[in-house]
């Protein structure tokens, strides 16, 4: 079923930190149907959460995996049930 609602939580491992990441998953967010927040973890990891219908977040992930694809050297993905908690997406530090 692609209408249901789905929530995950994504840690991207490489060279993710002041490359642009954060700002990247904004802009491409943007053409989705997603919310949810990207932000720097103090290891160097990015964190990612994001809510959707489960065809707009999959696109979303893999839209910037492509984009980000040289920094991306590991992805790990912990799928949750959805809160609603978020009503668009963004960055936080």
């Amino acid at each position: 079923m692609t209408d249901a609602l789905v929530r995950q939580t994504i840690l991207f491992r490489g060279e993710v930190q002041g490359v642009g990441f954060r700002y990247t998953a904004l802009q491409v967010s943007a053409g989705f149907l997603v919310a949810g927040f990207v932000r720097n973890l103090p290891n160097g990891q990015v964190e990612m959460v994001v809510e959707g219908k489960r065809e707009s977040v999959d696109a979303f992930v893999n839209a910037l995996a492509f984009r980000m694809r040289t920094h991306i050297h590991e992805t790990t993905i912990e799928s949750a049930a959805p809160t609603g908690e978020f009503d668009a997406f963004n960055i936080r530090r």
